[in-house]
């Protein structure tokens, strides 16, 4: 079975040409919305069906995305709260030291002397640079921003990231 990944979630609709709002979960908006993409619409429930994308605006934190043959409200109204995927296909090469989530959560953690520290349950994106959480062995949380100075190596092929650990980083 062909993985499938969250590019974002219908919250609503739009008006009543057959528009959704929807909270976006992807870094490339303008390539998974833009016109004649493949999204596959995902609904606890209902099968998995394929919709292609007709048009797409950014209104406020939104992108109003509406479907080929969906012309009115009445069409989408029933997509409310499902989740658009892409498959893995649709995703696409990233540049170097660039990464989808699902690639970095998991991998184990160590610094430059080869000392495990644990592994990335999360990331966030709270401003200017990513961070990394990662679960110590002790069970506590470490946050990691991801820069230069930081992250030495990530290692896809071994699951292994290999950090700098400067002064007053860990306790």
């Amino acid at each position: 079975m062909t993985k499938l990944y969250n590019v974002g979630k219908i919250v609503n609709t739009q008006g009543i040409k057959g528009e959704v709002r929807v909270i976006s979960r992807t870094d490339f908006p303008e390539k998974r919305y833009k016109k004649g993409s493949i999204l596959l619409l995902d609904q606890p429930g209902n099968k998995t069906i394929e919709l292609v994308v007709a048009s797409r605006r950014k209104h406020k934190t939104f992108d109003i995305v509406s479907f080929e043959n969906h012309p009115n409200i009445n069409d989408v109204e029933k997509y409310r709260d499902g989740i658009l995927k892409i498959t893995e296909e649709q995703m696409g090469d990233l540049p170097e030291n660039e990464f989808y989530l699902h690639q970095i959560i998991g991998l184990s953690v160590q610094d430059e002397k080869g000392q495990e520290l644990g592994e990335i349950t999360e990331v966030l994106s709270p401003g200017a640079n990513d961070v990394w959480v990662i679960k110590q062995l002790n069970g506590k949380d470490l946050l990691i921003p991801y820069i230069e100075d930081i992250v030495l190596k990530v290692d896809l092929e071994n699951e292994l990231v290999t950090i700098h650990v400067m002064e007053g980083l860990i306790d």
